[in-house]
Protein backbone atom coordinates (compact mmCIF):
# COMPACT_ATOMS: atom_id res chain seq x y z
CA UNK A 1 0.00 0.00 0.00
CA UNK A 2 0.88 3.56 -0.83
CA UNK A 3 0.32 6.21 1.80
CA UNK A 4 -0.92 9.47 0.16
CA UNK A 5 1.91 12.27 -0.14
CA UNK A 6 2.12 14.92 2.18
CA UNK A 7 1.10 17.83 -0.32
CA UNK A 8 1.22 21.94 0.22
CA UNK A 9 -1.90 23.84 0.99
CA UNK A 10 -3.76 23.83 -1.73
CA UNK A 11 -6.55 26.36 -1.29
CA UNK A 12 -5.70 28.11 1.38
CA UNK A 13 -3.19 30.75 1.53
CA UNK A 14 -1.08 32.20 -1.09
CA UNK A 15 -2.56 28.79 -2.67
CA UNK A 16 -6.11 29.68 -2.54
CA UNK A 17 -6.78 29.36 -6.02
CA UNK A 18 -4.79 26.26 -6.37
CA UNK A 19 -7.50 23.12 -6.75
CA UNK A 20 -7.23 20.94 -2.73
CA UNK A 21 -7.33 17.12 -3.57
CA UNK A 22 -11.10 16.04 -3.34
CA UNK A 23 -12.48 12.58 -3.89
CA UNK A 24 -11.63 12.56 -7.66
CA UNK A 25 -8.47 12.91 -6.92
CA UNK A 26 -8.33 10.37 -4.38
CA UNK A 27 -10.03 7.84 -7.10
CA UNK A 28 -7.09 8.43 -9.35
CA UNK A 29 -4.61 7.75 -7.09
CA UNK A 30 -6.28 4.53 -5.92
CA UNK A 31 -6.44 3.76 -9.75
CA UNK A 32 -3.11 4.15 -9.70
CA UNK A 33 -1.83 2.20 -7.10
CA UNK A 34 -4.31 -0.56 -8.73
CA UNK A 35 -1.86 -0.23 -11.35
CA UNK A 36 1.25 -0.45 -9.65
CA UNK A 37 2.73 -3.59 -11.02
CA UNK A 38 1.67 -2.32 -14.75
CA UNK A 39 3.58 1.02 -14.00
CA UNK A 40 6.36 -0.36 -12.54
CA UNK A 41 6.81 -3.21 -15.20
CA UNK A 42 6.15 -0.77 -17.94
CA UNK A 43 9.73 0.85 -16.24
CA UNK A 44 8.22 4.75 -18.27
CA UNK A 45 10.98 7.34 -18.71
CA UNK A 46 8.67 10.27 -19.25
CA UNK A 47 5.13 10.94 -17.20
CA UNK A 48 3.34 13.88 -17.36
CA UNK A 49 0.13 15.20 -15.50
CA UNK A 50 -2.02 17.81 -16.99
CA UNK A 51 -3.45 20.05 -14.76
CA UNK A 52 -1.28 19.41 -11.46
CA UNK A 53 -2.84 21.41 -9.14
CA UNK A 54 -1.52 20.40 -5.69
CA UNK A 55 0.96 18.07 -7.14
CA UNK A 56 -0.12 15.37 -4.95
CA UNK A 57 -0.99 12.77 -7.87
CA UNK A 58 2.40 13.38 -9.62
CA UNK A 59 3.98 12.92 -6.24
CA UNK A 60 2.09 9.34 -5.54
CA UNK A 61 2.97 8.57 -9.31
CA UNK A 62 6.21 9.20 -8.66
CA UNK A 63 5.91 7.31 -5.33
CA UNK A 64 4.97 4.05 -7.19
CA UNK A 65 7.45 4.18 -10.45
CA UNK A 66 10.35 5.29 -8.20
CA UNK A 67 12.97 8.26 -9.23
CA UNK A 68 13.68 6.89 -12.88
CA UNK A 69 11.40 8.70 -14.81
CA UNK A 70 11.25 12.59 -15.26
CA UNK A 71 7.75 14.31 -13.99
CA UNK A 72 6.24 16.78 -16.23
CA UNK A 73 3.39 19.14 -14.41
CA UNK A 74 1.61 21.16 -16.18
CA UNK A 75 -0.84 24.34 -15.17
CA UNK A 76 -1.65 27.30 -16.60
CA UNK A 77 -1.81 28.53 -12.56
CA UNK A 78 1.68 29.87 -11.47
CA UNK A 79 0.60 29.63 -8.04
CA UNK A 80 -0.32 25.57 -9.09
CA UNK A 81 3.30 25.52 -10.40
CA UNK A 82 4.47 26.89 -6.82
CA UNK A 83 2.44 24.42 -5.00
CA UNK A 84 3.81 21.29 -6.57
CA UNK A 85 7.14 22.52 -5.90
CA UNK A 86 6.27 22.52 -2.67
CA UNK A 87 4.48 19.18 -2.65
CA UNK A 88 7.65 17.82 -4.06
CA UNK A 89 9.98 19.10 -1.19
CA UNK A 90 7.72 18.09 1.11
CA UNK A 91 8.09 14.16 -0.39
CA UNK A 92 11.69 14.68 -1.41
CA UNK A 93 10.81 14.20 -4.82
CA UNK A 94 11.99 15.72 -8.28
CA UNK A 95 8.81 17.18 -9.94
CA UNK A 96 8.77 19.56 -12.98
CA UNK A 97 6.54 22.05 -12.93
CA UNK A 98 5.35 23.51 -16.78
CA UNK A 99 3.11 26.53 -16.97
CA UNK A 100 1.13 26.29 -20.23
CA UNK A 101 -2.29 25.66 -20.83
CA UNK A 102 -2.89 21.82 -20.78
CA UNK A 103 0.17 21.08 -23.09
CA UNK A 104 0.30 23.80 -25.38
CA UNK A 105 4.34 24.62 -25.09
CA UNK A 106 5.20 20.79 -25.13
CA UNK A 107 3.98 19.87 -28.38
CA UNK A 108 5.50 19.06 -30.72
CA UNK A 109 8.07 17.97 -29.35
CA UNK A 110 6.62 15.23 -26.40
CA UNK A 111 5.03 13.70 -29.87
CA UNK A 112 5.45 9.86 -29.24
CA UNK A 113 7.52 10.18 -26.06
CA UNK A 114 5.20 9.86 -23.10
CA UNK A 115 5.13 6.60 -21.34
CA UNK A 116 2.31 7.93 -18.46
CA UNK A 117 0.07 10.25 -19.06
CA UNK A 118 -2.45 11.74 -16.04
CA UNK A 119 -5.39 14.48 -16.70
CA UNK A 120 -8.08 14.98 -13.72
CA UNK A 121 -10.57 17.96 -15.79
CA UNK A 122 -13.47 19.29 -14.40
CA UNK A 123 -15.63 16.22 -14.01
CA UNK A 124 -18.53 17.61 -16.37
CA UNK A 125 -19.66 16.35 -19.27
CA UNK A 126 -17.17 16.40 -22.02
CA UNK A 127 -18.30 19.16 -25.54
CA UNK A 128 -16.39 17.55 -28.23
CA UNK A 129 -13.43 20.48 -27.80
CA UNK A 130 -13.01 18.43 -24.94
CA UNK A 131 -12.63 15.51 -26.90
CA UNK A 132 -10.39 17.15 -29.32
CA UNK A 133 -8.51 18.59 -26.33
CA UNK A 134 -7.89 14.60 -25.32
CA UNK A 135 -6.88 13.51 -28.45
CA UNK A 136 -4.01 15.93 -28.69
CA UNK A 137 -3.03 14.94 -25.53
CA UNK A 138 -3.36 11.29 -26.65
CA UNK A 139 -0.63 11.44 -29.62
CA UNK A 140 1.92 12.21 -27.53
CA UNK A 141 1.73 8.55 -25.83
CA UNK A 142 4.81 6.47 -26.38
CA UNK A 143 3.69 3.28 -28.55
CA UNK A 144 6.75 0.92 -28.02
CA UNK A 145 6.46 1.32 -24.58
CA UNK A 146 2.51 0.80 -24.30
CA UNK A 147 1.78 3.93 -23.12
CA UNK A 148 -0.66 4.56 -20.54
CA UNK A 149 -3.45 7.69 -20.31
CA UNK A 150 -5.52 7.96 -17.27
CA UNK A 151 -8.32 10.35 -17.48
CA UNK A 152 -11.05 11.34 -14.30
CA UNK A 153 -14.71 11.44 -15.88
CA UNK A 154 -18.48 10.73 -14.88
CA UNK A 155 -20.27 8.16 -16.63
CA UNK A 156 -21.99 10.65 -19.16
CA UNK A 157 -18.09 11.11 -20.35
CA UNK A 158 -18.19 7.39 -21.17
CA UNK A 159 -18.55 7.72 -25.05
CA UNK A 160 -14.55 9.44 -25.22
CA UNK A 161 -13.48 5.90 -25.04
CA UNK A 162 -15.19 5.57 -29.02
CA UNK A 163 -14.17 8.54 -30.27
CA UNK A 164 -10.27 7.95 -28.72
CA UNK A 165 -10.20 4.75 -30.43
CA UNK A 166 -10.21 6.65 -33.57
CA UNK A 167 -7.00 8.01 -32.39
CA UNK A 168 -5.79 4.28 -32.25
CA UNK A 169 -6.31 4.00 -28.00
CA UNK A 170 -7.58 0.94 -26.58
CA UNK A 171 -10.11 2.37 -23.45
CA UNK A 172 -11.03 0.62 -20.64
CA UNK A 173 -12.48 1.30 -17.34
CA UNK A 174 -10.37 1.19 -14.60
CA UNK A 175 -11.99 2.10 -11.45
CA UNK A 176 -15.66 3.76 -10.49
CA UNK A 177 -16.68 5.10 -7.51
CA UNK A 178 -19.54 7.30 -6.35
CA UNK A 179 -18.65 10.40 -4.90
CA UNK A 180 -22.24 12.69 -3.58
CA UNK A 181 -24.74 12.88 -6.79
CA UNK A 182 -21.83 11.62 -9.54
CA UNK A 183 -20.54 8.71 -10.29
CA UNK A 184 -16.51 9.09 -11.21
CA UNK A 185 -14.67 6.72 -13.16
CA UNK A 186 -11.09 6.45 -14.21
CA UNK A 187 -10.75 5.40 -17.50
CA UNK A 188 -7.61 3.52 -19.16
CA UNK A 189 -6.05 4.40 -22.78
CA UNK A 190 -3.21 2.37 -23.95
CA UNK A 191 -1.42 2.11 -27.29
CA UNK A 192 -0.87 -1.58 -26.05
CA UNK A 193 -3.53 -4.37 -27.55
CA UNK A 194 -2.96 -5.99 -24.08
CA UNK A 195 -5.46 -5.75 -21.09
CA UNK A 196 -5.35 -5.39 -17.66
CA UNK A 197 -7.08 -8.24 -15.82
CA UNK A 198 -9.76 -7.36 -13.89
CA UNK A 199 -10.80 -4.53 -15.97
CA UNK A 200 -14.05 -3.45 -17.68
CA UNK A 201 -15.68 -1.78 -20.76
CA UNK A 202 -17.45 1.32 -19.75
CA UNK A 203 -21.05 1.04 -19.79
Amino acid sequence: MYPTPLYAPAGHGAFTDVYEPAEDSFLLMDALEKDAERLKGSRPSVCLEVGSGSGVISAFLASVVGPGALYLCTDVNPAAAQCTLQTARCNHLQLQPVITDLVQCLLPRLNGKVDVLVFNPPYVVTPSDEVNENQKRSVMLHSQNHGLFYLVTVSENHPIVDVLRDSGLNGELCLTRQAGHERLSILRFSKSSLSTTGSQEPS
